[in-house]
Order: C-alpha cells, then sequence, then structure tokens
C-alpha cells in the first residue's frame, strides 16, 4: 500500500510478508477497496470491513481477518479469530479478470470470425492465444483439495463463472453497470473482438485515444441498425452486385478487373464520404488500384454509365492527347450533393498506372494542394482516402514512405482512411509466401493507426466499422486502416483461371453464396423488406444498366474532358476542347532582375547581424548586380523571385537541399518554413520573417514519396511549381 495513506491509524502497519494478500501484485486492489471502506463502511464486504476495523484497531500482522462462519455466527463481532477468510484468492480472481479482459482488447483479434470462407485465419495463425478463454475448458476444472490437475491460464475454474466481478475503468462492456458475473463478462468480450470485427489498437501509446476505440466497440448495443440504414445498405449492395454482373454478362471476355467477393467495398466507401461529409468535410481525394475501379466510378465517383459502358469498345477512338489509356486505369472529378447529409461534395479518384501503389503519394500530394489553397490547415474540409490490396499493402515500400511521412508538418494531409481490399491471395501467390508479418496491414502499426479487421461478408459490421474510421480521423486527424477480409471470384482477371494455382480456395469460392443475396436473405427474414421489393431494388438497377448501355453505342470518341481527376480552371473551350497550348513569353526585364538581385543580396532589416559566411556571400552577390553578371546561385533567387512576384506558389524539398539553401544564402529556423524564409541572425533577438508564397521542406530520405507527393500538387493548378 502507498505510503502517502496509510492502512493503521498509528504508525502501526500490517506486514506484507505476515499478510500473503499485501504482495506486488494486490496492493493496488487493496488499496483501493480500503479508500472505498474509508467513505463508507458499507460499501465493501463484510469481510474487507471487519479486517479494517482490526487493522486501524492495531490487531497484530496476519491477524486482522475472519472467517466467513464466524461472521455468519457473530455479525456484531469485532474479536480477531483463529479462522482466516481467503482473501487472497478473492483479490487474485479479480486481478485475473481485469488480465482476461485486457487479454480481449489486445488478442482478441486473432480469433476474430474474419475469413468469408472459413478456411483460412486472417493472421496465418491457427493457434488461439492461451489468455482467450474461448471455451470453460480453458478456465480449468473445478477445484478439489486433492487435485493434481494443473489450474487454468487465470486460476478461475468453472465454479467462478456466476461470481459477480468489479470491472476496471478501462473497459465499458458493462455499459451501465459497473459489476458483473464472469460468465457475462466472457460473453460481452467475445460480442466485442472475437466475431466478424478484429480490432488492433492497444499498441497506441495514448490513453484517451484507446478510451475512445474502446467505447466505440465494447459499449453494449453500438452496432445497431434503423430499419432505413439497413434498405439503404441493401440498395447500395444491389448496385454494387449487379454492376459487375451486367459487365460480365456483356462483355464476357474482357478484363475489367471486377470487385466479386469483395463487393461491400462500395457501401464502405460511401458510409465514409457519407459520415466525412456530417463532420464538416467538403473534398475528398481518393486513390486505388485496378481492381474494383470502375465499380467505384459508376457507384461512388457516380461517373455516367454510357461512358464507362462506351469503353469496352474496341472502335472507340481518342479524340486528343493523353486519353488513351485503359479503362481500370483512368480517374474521375466529379462535384454532387450527398444524399445522406444534402451538402456539396467533390470527388476526385486519381488516374493510377499498373504499379499498383504508385499513386498513394501523389494522393497526398493534391490533398495537401487542395488544404494549402483553400487555406485548411487542419484538414477539417480536404481529406483523402486511399484503397489497397492485401499483397501490395505488404510489399510495396512506397506504403510504408506514405506512412512514415503521414505525420510530418510538411508533408501531413490530417489523417488518411486507408481501406484494404483483402483478397487473402496476391495474383497467385498465397500469403503465407507473400509476407513474413500475421497480417497485411502490420505496415500501418509503426504510426499508431488503429486497424480494424472486418469480414467483408458481413455489411453491417462493415459500415459500422467504416462509420467509427471516418470518426476517428475527423475526431484525431491521424490515419486509420480498414481491413476488408474477402476473397476474388474469378481469377486476377476475368481471363485467368485460378483453379490451376489455388484449386482448394476455389473449390469454396464457387460454393460461397454472394454477400447481396444474403444480406438480402437475411432482410426479409427480419421483416425489413420483403421478397417483392428486393426483387425490384434489383430490376430497377438493371433497367438503368441496359438504358445506359443503348446510349453507350452512340458514344465513338473518347474526350480526355470525360476523364479529368484535376480539371484546371480555363484550360478548356466550352466545346470541352484544351486550349491552345502555346507558351507565353517569359523573359524579364533587367529592372525586376536588378530589384530582386538587390533583395537577395540584402537583409530584410538594419542590424540585423547575421554569419560571417553569409555576409561575404551577400557582399558577393551586389558585385554581380553591379557588374551585370550572375552565377548559378544567383540564377536560382531571380527565377524563383520572379515566379514569387507573380503570386505563384512554390515548394521545395529533396536530400540536397541544405546545400541549395546555402547557394541561396538562406537559413532556416526549424524543420520547415511555411509562407515565408529568414536569414537566421546570430542573435535570436532579431527574428525577422520576410513573407513570401515559397515553402522549404526537409524530408527524410524518402524520394519516391517526395517527388510523388510534388506531383500530386502541381495536379491541383498549373500556377504551381514543386
Amino acid at each position: 500500500v502507498r505510503k502517502e495513506r496509510p492502512l493503521t491509524s498509528g504508525n502501526q502497519r500490517p506486514s506484507g510478508e505476515i499478510e500473503p494478500f499485501l504482495n506486488g501484485t494486490s496492493s493496488n486492489y487493496v488499496e483501493e477497496m480500503y479508500y472505498s471502506w474509508l467513505e463508507d463502511p458499507k460499501s465493501v464486504h463484510k469481510s474487507w470491513d471487519i479486517f479494517f476495523r482490526n487493522a486501524n484497531a492495531g490487531a497484530p500482522p496476519g491477524k486482522a481477518h475472519q472467517s466467513p462462519l464466524s461472521l455468519a455466527v457473530l455479525p456484531q463481532a469485532q474479536s480477531l479469530v483463529g479462522a482466516q477468510i481467503n482473501v487472497e484468492k478473492l483479490v487474485e480472481d479479480h486481478l485475473a479478470v481485469q488480465s482476461l479482459i485486457r487479454a480481449y482488447q489486445i488478442r482478441g483479434h486473432h480469433v476474430a470470425q474474419l475469413d468469408p470462407l472459413g478456411i483460412m485465419d486472417a493472421d496465418l495463425d491457427c493457434h488461439i492465444p492461451n489468455d482467450i478463454i474461448t471455451s470453460s475448458d480453458k478456465l480449468g476444472e473445478k477445484s478439489e483439495p486433492l487435485t493434481t490437475e494443473p489450474p487454468g491460464f487465470y486460476g478461475l475454474d468453472e465454479s467462478d463463472l456466476d461470481k459477480v466481478f468489479r470491472l476496471p475503468t478501462t473497459t465499458f462492456i458493462g455499459g451501465t453497470e459497473s459489476d458483473l458475473p464472469l460468465r457475462e463478462i466472457i460473453r460481452r468480450l467475445e460480442m466485442a473482438y472475437c466475431q466478424h470485427i478484429g480490432v488492433e489498437f492497444m499498441f497506441i501509446n495514448d490513453l484517451d485515444q484507446c478510451q475512445w476505440i474502446r467505447e466505440k466497440f465494447e459499449k453494449p448495443g453500438v452496432m445497431q441498425f434503423t430499419l432505413e440504414e439497413k434498405r439503404t445498405l441493401l440498395a447500395r449492395m444491389v448496385r454494387s452486385t449487379r454492376f459487375e454482373e451486367f459487365l460480365q454478362r456483356k462483355w464476357s471476355s474482357e478484363k475489367r478487373f471486377g470487385l466479386e467477393g469483395c463487393e461491400s467495398l462500395i457501401p464502405a466507401l460511401k458510409t465514409i464520404i457519407d459520415k466525412s461529409s456530417e463532420k464538416g468535410v467538403e473534398n475528398i481525394v481518393m486513390g486505388m488500384p485496378h481492381r474494383g475501379r470502375l465499380n467505384v466510378l459508376a457507384n461512388v465517383i457516380r461517373k455516367e454509365l454510357e461512358q464507362i459502358f462506351c469503353q469496352f469498345d474496341s472502335k472507340l477512338e481518342a479524340a486528343d492527347e493523353g486519353s488513351g489509356d485503359v479503362k481500370y486505369h483512368l480517374g474521375m472529378y466529379h462535384r454532387r450533393i450527398n444524399r445522406v447529409t444534402d451538402r456539396n461534395i467533390t470527388l476526385s479518384l486519381m488516374a493510377n498506372p499498373s504499379h499498383l501503389e504508385a499513386v498513394d503519394p501523389v494522393v497526398q500530394g493534391k490533398t495537401k494542394a487542395e488544404q494549402f489553397y483553400c487555406g485548411d490547415t487542419e484538414g477539417h474540409k480536404v481529406m483523402s482516402i486511399l484503397m489497397h490490396g492485401d499483397a501490395a499493402f505488404a510489399g510495396q515500400g512506397v506504403v510504408y514512405e506514405t506512412f512514415h511521412l503521414s505525420d510530418l508538418p510538411s508533408y501531413s494531409t490530417h489523417g488518411t482512411v486507408h481501406v484494404v481490399v483483402n483478397n487473402q491471395i496476391g495474383f497467385t501467390t498465397d500469403p503465407r509466401m507473400a509476407r513474413s508479418s500475421p497480417y497485411p496491414t502490420d505496415v500501418a502499426r509503426v504510426v499508431n493507426a488503429p486497424i480494424f479487421h472486418v469480414n467483408a461478408d458481413d455489411p453491417e459490421a462493415v459500415v459500422y466499422v467504416c462509420n467509427v474510421a471516418a470518426e476517428w480521423r475527423a475526431t484525431f486527424h491521424k490515419d486509420v486502416v480498414v481491413d476488408l477480409v474477402c476473397y476474388r471470384r474469378l481469377g486476377h482477371n476475368e481471363m485467368d483461371e485460378p483453379m490451376f494455382t489455388q484449386p482448394l480456395m476455389y473449390k469454396q469460392i464457387k460454393k460461397q453464396k454472394g454477400v447481396m443475396q444474403k444480406y438480402g436473405e437475411k432482410l426479409i427474414a427480419e421483416g425489413a423488406v420483403s421478397r417483392q421489393e428486393y426483387e425490384e431494388e434489383i430490376a430497377k438497377y438493371d433497367k438503368i444498366c441496359e438504358e445506359a448501355h443503348v446510349r453507350s453505342k452512340d458514344e465513338k470518341i473518347l474526350h480526355i474532358k470525360h476523364w479529368l481527376d484535376s480539371p484546371w480552371p480555363g484550360f478548356f473551350n466550352l466545346d470541352g476542347q484544351p486550349k491552345s497550348l502555346t507558351c507565353p513569353t517569359t523573359g524579364l526585364t533587367e529592372e525586376e532582375l536588378i530589384h530582386i538581385g538587390q533583395v537577395a543580396s540584402s537583409v530584410p532589416v538594419e542590424d540585423f547581424t547575421i554569419h560571417g559566411g553569409l555576409s561575404r556571400i551577400l557582399k558577393a552577390r551586389g558585385e554581380m548586380i553591379k557588374n551585370r553578371t550572375v552565377d548559378w546561385a544567383l540564377g536560382e533567387y531571380m527565377a524563383f523571385g520572379s515566379l514569387l512576384k507573380e503570386g505563384i506558389h512554390v515548394r521545395l524539398s529533396g536530400q540536397d537541399f541544405p546545400f541549395f539553401v546555402c547557394n541561396l544564402g538562406l537559413c532556416q529556423t526549424g524543420l520547415f518554413i511555411v509562407h515565408y524564409f529568414v536569414l537566421r541572425p546570430r542573435s535570436l533577438s532579431q527574428m525577422s520573417p520576410i513573407y513570401t508564397s515559397i515553402v522549404f521542406l526537409f524530408p527524410p530520405i524518402s524520394s519516391n514519396f517526395a517527388q510523388s507527393l510534388k506531383s500530386g500538387a502541381t495536379f491541383h493548378r498549373p500556377q504551381s511549381t514543386a
């Protein structure tokens, strides 16, 4: 017990050596009980009341507690008796229950039912952690006096299942209750952590964030949906599923990299967009690989269906340069009303080549530029969503680079929602041969991003997890990962035969009922919809697709204006054709160059003391201006100075940047400077910034990310330099 609040009234204290339960493991619990007793003796069990009374009365160590029998016979007795209650067992049981709760919070995801096929463990390990109680066998048999059987992991047995235990403050499974029987504690932990959702978050080193997640998943009854929400979810599942089935019927021999097996992705993305719009987001930049891109374009971005269907016409001609890529690489920009929130939302899906994750930093760069130009310094109005495949997420280094720079001041977009389409296979490679980590998402742990694994064949679980992910991003402005554990119904593309390489998996997939059908039958059984309404919803969307297919036959020419992820204002004529890309005159008058040079060779204010070496550089610059000559460094200064005079934003980054800064005669006051640069004086009291629109970035050694991010930043508008 801590020394500042003694148990006894005098200087005497029960000895931890004599009292067996006063040890390092149990002392915190005993101390908590003592504080409660001081406030109200009736708030603790009678055995504790007698113990604390005896201890305060000066009872010898080891003689302060009484047996339950003596308490029953002499309820008012204050005298000491020889028989002792097993207080040590009581304390150990409470501590064991607290350890049990923590074990589920840490490792419950390892036994969650995540694989829709039921043939593989999402963490590649069929072993059940010893500290997770999945059956009464793990508790151990009821203890007997002469038994030689080893106790369960926690020293609990079946006789303890109906005992009531006090819940710690680090769990919300009790709801409004502070005490629960052990049987109910285990049941609620199983419901929270071991069903179709697996939560990884206990590695996060922020208590408030951990408590926030615990409350979202542990509180009883959190995953409840209204009738309207269920009907909306079913309608979205119908659109996602029937779109792929329509393409398969019409163009069965065409590559399209369909979404079959993970149709829940569409309601997942729409849920993230709905919740983010509700939280104030107005602009969302998205990036993804090829799988499911056409479905996302049609049912999330709301690309006209006829523009998608005409892409399957081999006779379609490109009207202008740059519009000839394959359909599952193309992007799109669209501004529309979000029907759930009735607010304007701008969605941009970035074009992406075959290199799977190459688009990640490009999306972050465009998002950063959007935030900069609208003055969104905290990421409240502009955000990014990145979709990934499981194999690429674990295998491509640019993913780590993107995470690693996600919280750096010069690069952060204030939280990205990552959605992994976890097919449990990469092309034809089994995940056990593709990664060393348990999950493909483990790379996200390096930045303390929570990871929500979810069985993609449970649409309601998917939607709930995506709601929590969007709320997390809006609350903490940090990255979060949603791992949709699913399967790939067809091959890598529609022309492959996966039975050649994964015969057991695809034998099971052929038996698997589609998620739309399963969810529709579930709602019909609940009475949420009738079978007629379900079939009418399917027929309604089929009709939309058929009508769009007829219109698509009139499309003969592909225009780039239909597939822009970053439309530049004033770039196109009224008829949609690009304006002439003539290069304007870029030369400067000598007077302008002299003005820039004089600024480059001067200090901002009087009595501004700088390093002697920099003084010599500035003096040499002044001499060059007088002699009408320039060196390379002064030429660069003039180039950037001329851009800044025209109001063009400039971002500079790179590993040689410190040398470049020295050439310019500039110094930086920290890791980065936003909107201004400074000459650093020898005295900090003389610090005086010159405000400009130039940003100096000092990145880690991550050229791929830095260059891609700068590329994405220039997509926002042509009048920017990176």
